[in-house]
């Protein structure tokens, strides 16, 4: 795969705003807002992700799905080139993995979600989201068709128009700490 122009650029501008953006705040969580209760109804399983470095922290979302009684998966990755596999989290220590991410062991259930909480560096209002340019989340979601897919970030991180590439996977929503914005246009 190779990045529409802009992408390595605008992934290095997006990263030192995202980083501006916790020093500011103190913090990288989202709190989960109003609508979360609509967004999660019916859901069995939540892909979600654990946080590293200036990324959104899904930590609170997480809470409110497992208080709702979901089940949560994180992603299970062993190289750039092979796919993500969600794996159930079901309170067994995470191990880590490679890119500096915290796992699922490789021999925990793997799951089919029914929403998935993205990372993501930038989004524009058509909800494509620029990532960290591996294209893991966009493989693993042009699998997972019927998956709600929602993009966790700052408001900040929302730009006018991303440069986007045939594979890129667009998101139905973004939860930010203002609230929920839906890709049709309206916010909750």
């Amino acid at each position: 795969m190779t990045d529409a122009p802009g992408k390595i650029a605008l992934r290095r501008t997006m990263r030192a705003t995202r980083a501006a953006i916790v020093a500011a705040r103190g913090s990288s969580a989202i709190e989960a807002p109003p609508g979360l209760s609509d967004l999660l109804r019916g859901a069995g399983t939540i892909a979600a992700y654990v946080a590293t470095g200036s990324e959104a922290d899904p930590a609170p979302l997480v809470a409110a799905a497992r208080r709702a009684g979901i089940a949560i998966a994180l992603p299970h990755t062993v190289s750039r080139e092979e796919p993500i596999r969600f794996l159930i989290d079901d309170g067994t220590p995470l191990i880590p993995g490679p890119f500096g991410l915290t796992q699922p062991p490789h021999d925990a259930p793997e799951a089919a979600p029914d929403i998935v909480l993205v990372p993501l560096l930038a989004f524009d209002a058509a909800l494509h989201r620029l990532g960290q340019g591996a294209g893991h989340y966009d493989r693993a979601l042009a699998g997972l068709r019927k998956a709600l897919r929602v993009g966790v970030a700052f408001s900040g991180q929302r730009v006018d128009v991303l440069p986007v590439d045939s594979w890129d996977q667009p998101l139905d929503a973004v939860i930010t700490e203002a609230g929920i914005v839906w890709r049709d246009g309206a916010k909750s």
